[in-house]
């Protein structure tokens, strides 16, 4: 059995006026959406106020001579003044939520030809945001006057994706937001590109904070600013991107330097500093190694994050700054809380939208695309057109995706890899001989015993401020222990390798505790040494 057809809509106090005889000569859109025969309306929602009621009793008494089946129920809704959005939106969200919506048993319409423009927009509000089960008619007079013409009417429903056009365009948007996000690189890694489909429906539809988890170098900073450009393009953004390596931020000048001070709130504080939080208003604020941060700071940016205000070091009064966060990690803050380096609440503010870029060796796949934009690149930045013959191209390949090929630094490891190369290559080509030369300086770069390889593989995965607060000693015996735990398959098994000889004279050890226990002196464990390798 067909469901029921029901129409709400206003009367038309112009559209639908007429006393006499004559009000037969004119198109009434209330009396001609009852006149379809294609279109039989079952029951009739007729929404008026005091003034209109008797226009609404005579309109209904037509719509009884056009169509004898339909139902006519009058509903009151005064309205002080109908250009009044606030309570016109109001008014009409109270009849939706009041009405007893059989969805069942009837299917329903709102008819947005008649009202001001206001009333209008309402309809299309409160049924986009599904307060109405409904679909939207829209009634149009006839091109040439025929007494009695009905005219035409149109459906019109909000879910797009029915609209095959429409879902096309939307589709190429979509795509083409997310090779934005992308700089264009055909990547071909699966995960990723799902990863980076997620990212941009979440940058245009959210203003929550969102988490870039991942290892240094895995594009981090460069997705973020990809973000900022994608929603100022869409309108969404005014202000600036501001980006603050939170590990170069020390001591008192840490709360400075995000949130301002006023003049002489300390020793040297010789005039007014606005504070990077400020300055991202209107934009967004990306703060990369947020575990860098101390618990202060830590609860001060949760305060400015949820209420859009905090105060400046030495200030009586807040200021306001109304930007979205974007915070970076090499490190699994869930661990960083549970040791008491972290925030919990602060942690569980940015989980809403959290992302894991994986480092370059986790994406093999595609380091020939971005061997190419590595490549456009320079030629932008240098001005000179720089390319591979086929045979270096295929052995630089060969080695860049094998196992060997550690990648410690990700992506900054092969764009210097490029640059290299471009700088060496003879008349601007890449020939076998420049790319053997490269890749045994990678392979003495990422060995654990080079002379300068621990230097280059600590400083990938901590960072050169972090790397210089460590003596030369302990920094030493760090990437011999990090270079063990990136060949091998967990972290038990570089235990038995790094402990093996003290091993030996115990009748039990757990060789992954104590191997877990090193590497939290220095801020590290076992996801942010291997990245998941």
């Amino acid at each position: 059995m067909p469901k029921r057809r029901v129409v709400i809509g206003f009367i038309g106090t112009t559209m639908d006026a007429g006393k006499l005889d004559s009000r037969w000569e004119r198109w009434r859109p209330t009396v001609a959406l009852c006149q379809h025969e294609d279109m039989l309306v079952d029951r009739l929602e007729l929404i008026h106020d005091t003034h209109s009621a008797a226009l609404a009793k005579r309109v209904a008494g037509d719509i009884q001579a056009v169509s004898p089946d339909t139902v006519v129920r009058f509903n009151l809704m005064n309205l002080r003044n109908a250009w009044d959005f606030q309570e016109v939106f109001a008014a009409m969200l109270d009849f939706a939520r009041a009405y007893d919506f059989d969805t069942e048993d009837e299917e329903y319409l709102v008819n947005i030809t008649t009202g001001t423009h206001v009333i209008q927009i309402c309809w299309f509000l409160l049924t986009e945001a599904h307060y109405l089960p409904a679909r939207l008619l829209q009634l149009t007079p006839p091109k040439r006057w025929e007494a009695g013409h009905p005219g035409g009417y149109d459906v019109i429903d909000l879910d797009l994706s029915r609209y095959d056009r429409i879902a096309t365009r939307f589709e190429a948007e979509r795509e083409e937001a997310a090779s934005f996000l992308k700089s264009g690189i055909a990547t071909r890694n699966a995960a990723f590109n799902r990863m980076i489909d997620q990212i941009e429906q979440v940058a245009v539809r959210s203003k929550a904070p969102l988490l870039l988890i991942g290892p240094t170098g895995a594009g981090k900073s460069q997705l973020a600013r990809r973000i900022y450009d994608l929603k100022r393009a869409r309108h969404q953004v005014e202000g600036p991107f501001v980006e603050v390596n939170c590990a170069t931020l020390r001591g008192d000048g840490a709360m400075s330097a995000l949130f301002g001070h006023v003049k002489g709130a300390f020793t040297g504080a010789l005039q007014d500093r606005a504070g990077l939080l400020r300055s991202a208003d209107g934009g967004i604020l990306f703060l990369d190694e947020i575990g860098e941060l101390g618990p202060d700071e830590q609860a001060m940016i949760l305060r400015a994050v949820e209420e859009k205000r905090f105060p400046p070091v030495g200030a009586d009064r807040e200021v306001a700054s109304d930007f979205q966060l974007i915070a970076g990690t090499n490190r699994d803050l869930s661990v960083d809380v549970a040791r008491g380096r972290f925030r919990e609440d602060l942690l569980a503010r940015l989980n809403l939208w959290t992302f894991t870029l994986p480092g370059l060796r986790d994406r093999r796949e595609d380091i020939a695309p971005n061997l190419e934009f590595e490549l456009r690149r320079h030629a932008e930045r240098e001005g000179v057109q720089i390319t591979f013959n086929r045979e270096a191209r295929d052995r630089y390949l060969a080695f860049a995706t094998a196992p060997e090929a550690v990648w410690s630094a990700n992506f900054r490891d092969l764009g210097a890899s490029i640059t290299r190369m471009a700088t060496f290559a003879p008349s601007g080509r890449i020939n076998e001989a420049v790319v053997e030369e490269e890749i045994e300086r990678l392979k003495r770069t990422w060995s654990r015993g080079g002379e300068d390889g621990g230097e280059a593989l600590l400083a990938g995965l901590m960072g050169p401020e972090r790397l210089a607060r460590i003596d030369l000693f302990d920094r030493a015996q760090l990437a011999a222990v990090v270079g063990v735990c990136r060949t091998s398959s967990s972290l038990s098994a570089a235990g038995r390798t790094l402990f093996a000889a003290s091993r030996a004279q115990k009748t039990s050890a757990n060789d992954a505790d104590r191997l877990r226990k090193y590497l939290a002196r220095f801020g590290l464990d076992w996801q942010a040494v291997t990245g998941g390798l």
